[in-house]
């Protein structure tokens, strides 16, 4: 059995799906529509437009969409990015029709009527002020800003307040009209049906509608200087960000520098600043690195959190690991060892089925394939120590930090 199927619609949409054992269905349309698509007036549309969608089309009422799969057992979601907004369902095996039917309802004919408009304001604002109140969150997106200056790349998801007041019915409308082309979706979806019969609800549900195409083309950042800021936030701990500009998703360096992120800051315990910062010194509980790979760009960065007498000492120590990874190559045995890590939680983190459904959508959303785990394997057996060093040295070596104390 192969390990995908893609297919595509008369009008453009995309297809993908994976035949799995189980009697769980989850299916997505991934729309290549986010807040860097926004207009310079639009801060936070393509977030509002995301919780718009859910409150009433032209055959059903706001509450008939949201009880549509919960009164079945199953549920309807939805999230957006900087580059994607992604509307998932989740139900029983033999509801999967019904959940890809109501997708297309919401995402072709919703009418975002103004009531419901104006009680979704009032929960984004709700989201905005919560975000408000977490330095954590909102250190990352200042950085963000900063970094990717005067580029829609930098813009809040959220957006504000004011912006928020101002979008109505004719705007989200425009926003849809604008960004939601079929030329820009993908429909994906995992569970036991046969891709025969997942082709035929996708046609049934998505190839009614005709085809569109995008008119515009996303606009790359601009070169920004690096910078060193603080800003006196009277925070209880001591919060800072220190990153670069890095490669995009299509970049063949890509992958070296994920697993060189991966050493330096993932999730497990043995990362070198968790094992540096955290077991050996005891000075900050919050340490991670991530690298977050756009169309035409990336961002790496390192978070952490500390007591405010410790902050210059964290500080040190970074540093000390990002210069130690740019001038020493890893061992054999280092670098199989972080390999073998790096493929264990790519692997473990596939085995949610909706993970793996989410992830190759985008992936054949972005790419127009996608590798099997068998490509990733070969891909990453590739990678050598040297790379690894040239990719720390050409990222690591222009970093600009933003802290908040």
């Amino acid at each position: 059995m192969k390990e995908f199927y893609t297919y595509t619609l008369p009008n453009g949409i995309r297809g993908i799906h994976r035949q799995v054992k189980s009697g769980v269905a989850h299916c997505a349309l991934v729309v290549n529509a986010g807040c860097r698509d926004e207009l310079p007036d639009q801060y936070g549309l393509a977030h509002f437009t995301e919780h718009a969608i859910f409150k009433g089309t032209a055959r059903r009422k706001a509450f008939q969409v949201n009880c549509r799969l919960e009164n079945l057992g199953g549920e309807l979601n939805a999230y957006t990015t900087k580059e994607d907004t992604t509307i998932h369902a989740t139900t029983l095996r033999g509801d999967f029709a019904k959940a890809a039917e109501l997708i297309a309802d919401v995402a072709f004919n919703s009418a975002f009527p103004e009531r419901e408009l104006a009680k979704e304001r009032e929960v984004i604002v709700d989201e905005i002020n919560t975000y408000k109140d977490s330095p954590a969150d909102l250190i990352f997106d200042t950085f963000e800003e900063m970094i990717f200056a005067d580029s829609e790349l930098g813009h809040n998801i959220l957006g504000t307040k004011s912006s928020i007041a101002r979008y109505d019915t004719e705007a989200v409308r425009g926003f849809v009209g604008r960004t939601y082309t079929t030329d820009q979706m993908v429909f994906s979806s995992i569970g036991s049906m046969s891709v025969k019969s997942v082709q035929g609800v996708a046609e049934k549900y998505f190839a009614r509608y005709p085809a569109t195409a995008r008119t515009f083309r996303r606009t790359a950042p601009s070169a920004a200087p690096a910078f060193d800021k603080t800003v006196n936030k009277h925070t209880h701990q001591v919060h800072c960000v220190t990153g670069a500009r890095a490669y995009d998703i299509n970049d063949e360096r890509r992958l070296p520098l994920a697993l060189l992120v991966n050493i330096l800051g993932g999730p497990s315990a043995n990362s070198r600043l968790n094992v540096s910062l955290r077991e050996k010194n005891g000075l900050s509980y919050n340490i991670e690195a991530s690298y977050t790979p756009y169309n035409d760009c990336g961002l790496a960065a390192i978070y952490f959190s500390s007591d405010h007498s410790n902050a210059d000492h964290c500080r040190e120590l970074v540093d000390r690991e990002l210069a130690l990874l740019r001038r020493t190559k890893l061992t054999p045995r280092q670098l199989s060892m972080a390999k073998r890590q790096f493929l264990a939680q790519m692997a473990i983190s596939m085995e949610s089925n909706e993970g793996y459904m989410l992830g190759a959508g985008k992936s054949f959303l972005v790419h127009d394939e996608i590798d099997t785990m068998e490509d990733v394997y070969k891909k990453v057996a590739a990678v050598t120590a040297e790379r690894i060093v040239e990719a720390a040295e050409d990222v690591f070596s222009r970093m600009s930090t933003l802290i908040y104390k």
